[in-house]
This record gives C-alpha cells, sequence and structure tokens, in this order.
C-alpha cells in the first residue's frame, strides 16, 4: 500500500492517542531530510521518526534511537529554540491529504505564551518538513524550494504557506452521492484509475481494494457499469471512510507464499484474502517491521548477487561441459561397428584383391549383408588391425567419459542444491555458510579468517510445528542438511526430500511415535516448498525414516543414498504450517 491518505490518517490517530498533550524533550536531525523527536507523556517517552526522503518518506514511532552530528543544522537549531519544550497542543490532517500539522504551545524569551505548526508533508519526491508561525507564514523548511524549482509553490522562509491544489480532487471525507457520481463516473477510464485520480488521498492500492470489495473489476471501464454496480460500489467506498472517520483501522502487513512481506495496509486487504497476513496493534509497528524486512531481504539479495554470479557461471561452464561429454559419448556407440569390421576382415578377408575399397560379408551377428569400407593402400590384416584400434581407443573413450559425466552430474547436482540455498537465505549468517562451502571446493579463493565472522552468529535450520504438534526441521544450505541429518536426527526420526531435484533436507522428530497422515503431508510440503520445484503445481517427495538414509564414502556436504523409500505428491504450498521464530 502507498503512503497515502488513509495511512495517514492511521497515524494521525495513533498521534492523538499517544503524544498529544506531550512535551517535546529532544529534537534531533540525523540526516539531512530527517527529523527525530523525542516526546514525553504520560510517563512514558516516545521516539517519532520523520523523514522527508524523496525516495522513501514516512514518519512512525521507533524504540531505535539514531546517531546525530556533532554540529546540529540550521533546521534543527531554529526548531530547539522555538518548541525544544513545547507542548503538543493536537495532531490534524487536513482533509484526506497527505500532511501531517502538529499544533505546538510554548512560551517565548519574555514568557508569553506563543503557538507555532510544524507541518509534514508525504508526497514522494516532494515531501518536506516545514515550520510555519502563528500566522501561517513559513518560518523555515528541511527543503527549500524556490520558483526555479516548482512553479507551483516557493517553500521559503517569509511565504505564507498553503497547500498545494495541482489537481481537481474531491475530498471523500464529505463528499456526497451527487458529487461522487458526477465526479468519479463522469471520468472516461477505469474504474479503479476514475477513484483515485478523483478522491483526494486514495491511492491506486486503495482504489483496487475498493473495487475488491465491490466485487467490481478495477481495470473495466466506467461506462461498462451497471446502475447496481455502479450504487454498490458507492456504498462500499462509504463504508471504508466511516471506517477511516471513526478510526476503526486494522493495520497489518500481508506475506507471499515465500514469506517476504508483499504489502501493508490500515484495513484488511480483501484482494489478498488467500495470503498470509499478521495484524499489528499500531501502524508505527507495521511501518517499522515492514520496511525492515524489505530493506534486509533488499540487502540480502544484493550480498548474495555476486555469489550467484559465481554459482550460476560454474553451472553453466559444467552444463556445456556435460554436453559435450554427452556428444562425445554418442560417437563412441561406434566402437562396437569398428570391432565387427575387424572381425568380418579377419573372417572373410583372406581373398579381397590388393586395392580393393571395400567389400561386403554377412555380419553373422544379425545375418544382414554389409559393405565395410577399406584403405586401398593397406593389406585385409592392416584394415582389420585399423578397425580394432579404433575399437579399442573408443572403449577407452567411453570409460573414461562414464566416470567424467558421472563427477559432471555431480558437480552439477552440488552447485544446484547450493543455488536453491541462495534461493531460501534469510539471514547474513546463512550466506557466510554457503561462501564456506564454495571455498571448500574451490570456487571461491581461500581468504585469512575474518574476526569479525566467528563472532557472527551461527545460522540454524528451521524450525515449524506440525499441526499435531510435531517439530519438523529444515536445513537452509548443504552444511545444515548433513548436521540435520546425520548429527540432530536420530534413527525412528523421519527424512523427506524432493524426488531428484535439489532442495532441503527435512527431518521431523518422531518422539518413536507414529506420525499422523497430516504430519507426513506438511512435512512433504515443506520439502517441495524449500526446493528447486517449488513453483511447480506438484512435486514428488521421497520419505524414509532416517535410519536408512546414508553417506557415501568421500561425497560432498548433503549428498545422501537410500534404497527403500515411501512416495507421495504434494503441492509446494507451506500456508498455515506454523513457523518457529530463531
Amino acid at each position: 500500500m502507498a503512503f497515502d491518505g488513509i495511512t495517514i490518517a492511521n497515524i494521525v490517530k495513533e498521534l492523538n492517542d499517544t503524544i498529544v498533550g506531550g512535551k517535546i524533550n529532544k529534537i534531533a536531525q540525523p540526516e539531512a531530510d530527517e527529523l527525530l523527536l523525542t516526546i514525553k507523556n504520560n510517563r512514558t517517552q516516545y521516539r517519532l521518526l520523520i523523514s522527508a526522503s524523496a525516495s522513501l518518506p514516512l514518519i512512525y514511532f521507533t524504540e531505535k534511537n539514531k546517531t546525530s552530528p556533532l554540529t546540529a543544522p540550521n533546521f534543527c537549531m531554529l526548531l530547539r529554540k522555538h518548541i525544544g519544550s513545547g507542548k503538543i497542543v493536537s495532531v490534524i490532517q487536513p482533509g484526506l491529504e497527505r500532511v501531517i500539522e502538529f499544533k505546538i504551545e510554548h512560551l517565548n524569551e519574555l514568557g508569553d505564551l506563543c503557538h507555532k505548526t510544524l507541518v509534514v508533508e508525504i508526497m514522494g519526491k516532494h515531501s518536506n518538513i516545514i515550520f510555519l508561525n502563528e500566522d501561517r507564514m513559513i518560518l523555515d523548511s528541511i527543503k527549500h524550494v524556490s520558483l526555479n524549482m516548482s512553479s507551483v509553490r516557493e517553500v521559503l522562509p517569509g511565504r505564507q504557506y498553503f497547500i498545494p491544489q495541482t489537481q481537481e480532487k474531491k475530498n471523500p471525507l464529505d463528499i456526497t452521492e451527487q458529487e461522487f457520481y458526477d465526479t468519479v463516473y463522469a471520468k472516461p477510464t477505469n474504474v479503479a484509475k476514475a477513484i483515485y485520480s478523483s478522491l483526494t488521498g486514495l491511492s491506486p492500492a486503495a482504489a483496487e481494494e475498493i473495487c475488491c470489495r465491490s466485487s467490481v473489476d478495477g481495470s473495466e471501464p466506467v461506462a461498462a457499469l451497471s446502475k447496481e454496480a455502479k450504487l454498490h460500489l458507492y456504498h462500499t467506498f462509504c463504508r471504508m471512510i466511516e471506517d477511516v472517520k471513526i478510526g476503526a483501522f486494522t493495520p497489518n502487513i500481508v506475506y507471499s507464499e515465500e514469506g517476504e512481506p508483499l504489502e501493508y495496509a490500515a484495513f484488511a486487504l480483501w484482494k489478498y484474502k488467500e495470503f498470509p497476513v499478521k495484524n499489528f496493534d499500531t501502524i508505527s509497528s507495521v511501518l517499522e517491521q515492514y520496511y525492515a524486512e524489505k530493506n534486509q531481504i533488499t540487502r540480502i539479495r544484493q550480498k548474495s548477487a555476486d555469489l550467484r554470479k559465481i554459482v550460476q557461471t560454474a553451472l553453466d561452464r559444467n552444463r556445456k561441459k556435460l554436453d559435450l561429454q554427452d556428444k562425445q559419448m554418442k560417437d563412441t556407440k561406434k566402437m562396437d561397428k569398428y570391432k565387427v569390421y575387424g572381425e568380418l576382415i579377419n573372417t572373410y578377408g583372406y581373398n579381397l584383391e590388393e586395392g580393393c575399397k571395400s567389400f561386403q560379408a554377412l555380419n553373422y551377428y544379425t545375418n544382414e549383408e554389409i559393405t565395410i569400407p577399406l584403405d586401398s593402400t593397406m593389406t585385409p590384416q592392416e584394415n582389420a588391425k585399423k578397425y580394432f584400434e579404433r575399437y579399442n581407443k573408443l572403449k577407452r573413450t567411453a570409460q573414461a567419459l562414464e566416470e567424467q559425466i558421472a563427477d559432471t552430474d555431480a558437480e552439477i547436482l552440488h552447485l544446484e542444491s547450493i543455488q536453491s540455498a541462495l534461493d531460501i537465505a534469510q539471514q547474513e549468517n546463512d550466506l557466510s555458510q554457503i561462501k564456506d562451502e564454495l571455498m571448500e571446493y574451490g570456487y571461491i579463493k581461500k581468504h585469512s579468517s575474518n574476526p569479525k565472522k566467528k563472532m557472527q552468529g551461527k545460522s540454524k535450520p528451521l524450525h515449524y510445528i506440525s499441526s499435531d504438534g510435531y517439530d519438523i526441521y529444515v536445513g537452509k544450505n548443504n552444511y545444515q542438511n548433513e548436521e540435520l541429518t546425520f548429527k540432530f536426527a536420530t534413527g525412528n526420526d523421519w527424512w523427506f526430500h524432493a524426488k531428484k531435484m535439489a532442495g532441503s533436507h527435512v527431518v521431523v522428530k518422531s518422539n518413536n511415535e507414529e506420525l499422523p497422515d497430516r504430519t507426513f503431508e506438511e512435512a512433504g510440503r515443506l520439502a517441495g516448498y524449500y526446493s528447486s520445484g517449488r513453483t511447480a503445481p506438484k512435486v514428488e517427495i521421497d520419505y524414509i525414516q532416517k535410519k536408512h538414509v546414508k553417506k557415501p564414502n568421500g561425497s560432498k556436504p548433503g549428498f545422501v543414498v537410500y534404497y527403500t523409500n515411501y512416495s507421495l505428491v504434494i503441492e509446494p504450498d507451506i500456508t498455515g504450517i506454523q513457523l518457529v521464530s530463531e
């Protein structure tokens, strides 16, 4: 969900519930476009982060402190001078604009009561934090905007403050039914765009949600709506706006099937009703966790990019090598033909004429007449010897290729398992283990030990609880798979793995009990999901008790063999399986 007027309304409600009546205790400016206010109210201290960043403007409560520069910027000094110990009288949102106004009262140098306004505009690249006097004149702003930068509005000291009305939009909080019909349904566009382009503070995502709740296709043209659909859409819109007015918010984060934060909102999102949802008490908690998880995923992907490139390069090289080896192996299939040629020449070639270029003979293996090419400069015995030499050479080549193809196949399987581990890596220490494995097998040059690395927490397997209460563990890389299967699991525990594909080892602790069918099915779903087949509609899973799983001598980490196993076919969907946080 975009940081739209509805999200702002939820934040304003939270601000009114917590800091109105409170005293500003500290003002800091950690970044050029960011403020951190410390506010005390009802014996509780709150930290309010306000960012006017062009890339990610935000406002929310946080528990984390941030380091400030040794010399405070001018805007920070001005705020400290005027409202450093001011009282927050009210927090308001004009209409459903992406604007928050903090009304603050303070005492001036003479002890007189004065009022100031701190305006926070969350408007994408035009976001700003503006400080106003009692007459709503601009005293200063965290970003100065001249006429050279904007023809709509100057944001400079001494200018009158106003909210720019760059588009003819209606306030959704007080729009009438007739105005809604005249404005929204008059747009020559699709329904969703008609809503968000006609009403202040509604993002495209909010407009799509209104359409979803009213069972209307948001991409459908407005002109195609029936009379009944228009009425239903309007009343759905009214119900959502009524929730905004009374503060009936349900802050939440929607997660993808892969566990990544997909969307956040101040209300339940019907269009994502099939996805996992986590509800929160406050919108600040939503924003802080959503962007922290997003940043972590982005950081992990950036850090894993080099490892992915190394693995992909090695995979491409080995796959090309395997193709070449397969072609060479196909060429060796001719060796039996050369052996037969040599034998037939020895059998029938005693009466051949000198300089003969070929001769026909009966192949006593197939009872077919065949033509055998000959080198006219050689005797029959020399031709036979030449064919036997070709046969022996190809035979030796085939024997060598069998070993080489097996080695290349194993190398590809190993690299695919590392690639799969990179796909499910969630923490930096997960990547550290994968990097160690790449170093051990020569894909990355080894470096001297890093003391910081030793201080990093050890990456652990994922821990799930089945619906029947059994512990299920999932290895996140080959080292974890090895330890999970051969050091952690006991003989009667059950072991699961996607059939003939790279993936995690999954172990169910049986506690020497007979597992319910549902636990087998859930463990199979986890094995399918944490494999290279996670995007397939169905995945075949092998499962067996751990005591029947063996590790060949000298094999790579995570490589196992087993001979008598059970199988099941599942959908690689882990929705509803409880993950225990590490």
